[in-house]
């Protein structure tokens, strides 16, 4: 397991020297399904690099409602960046929505390079930034429709491992829409 995370991060620019600092203070575990990795207003400890699996963060509100932050899936970096920077707990829940492998690394190691300006933290804020503009980009030009087509084209193997209300929540939309914009798709 340790070679696939290698691999990707040498896919992602990563050079021999901060794949071994990466790996040196690495741990690998795997959790059931529906495992609370962080509960909301804890402060975080790890962050997390996905192999294996789906995790799914979410706003829980006073009143009991619950709001999709985020899905990751095997290659996803699972980092806080609100709680690493202001160091409070954590605004979200983080949870196993499956069996997950997933590679640990204590979220200190990331506070030190974040001090250090050190490489492997640029490169995973980058890593975030370009995901979160690209999330952004997709949930403001695009229709329901067209996310729906897009995350059908860009994520084919999610369509048989999320239910309708996942996918719904990733989209951005309700489930009772979602059902619709899939009625429309099979006229």
């Amino acid at each position: 397991m340790f070679e696939r995370f290698q691999q990707q991060l040498t896919d992602n620019g990563f050079n021999p020297q901060e794949i071994e600092q990466l790996t040196h203070s690495a741990q690998l575990i795997e959790l059931p399904t529906r495992h609370i990795l962080l509960h909301q207003g804890q402060v975080a400890e790890e962050i997390f690099f996905l192999l294996e699996g789906i995790c799914h963060s979410a706003y829980l509100t006073d009143k009991g409602k619950e709001f999709s932050k985020e899905f990751y899936w095997e290659n996803d970096w699972i980092i806080g960046f609100e709680s690493l920077i202001k160091q409070q707990a954590s605004p979200y829940l983080l949870e196993s929505l499956t069996p997950c492998t997933l590679i640990t690394l204590p979220v200190e190691t990331l506070r030190a390079w974040r001090e250090q300006k050190h490489s492997v933290y640029l490169k995973l804020l980058e890593t975030q930034l370009m995901y979160k503009e690209n999330k952004e980009r997709f949930m403001l030009l695009y229709s329901p429709e067209q996310r729906y087509e897009l995350f059908c084209q860009h994520y084919p193997e999610l369509l048989e491992r999320l239910n309708d209300y996942q996918i719904a929540a990733y989209l951005g939309i309700t489930p009772i829409s979602l059902s619709r914009i899939k009625k429309r798709a099979q006229s």
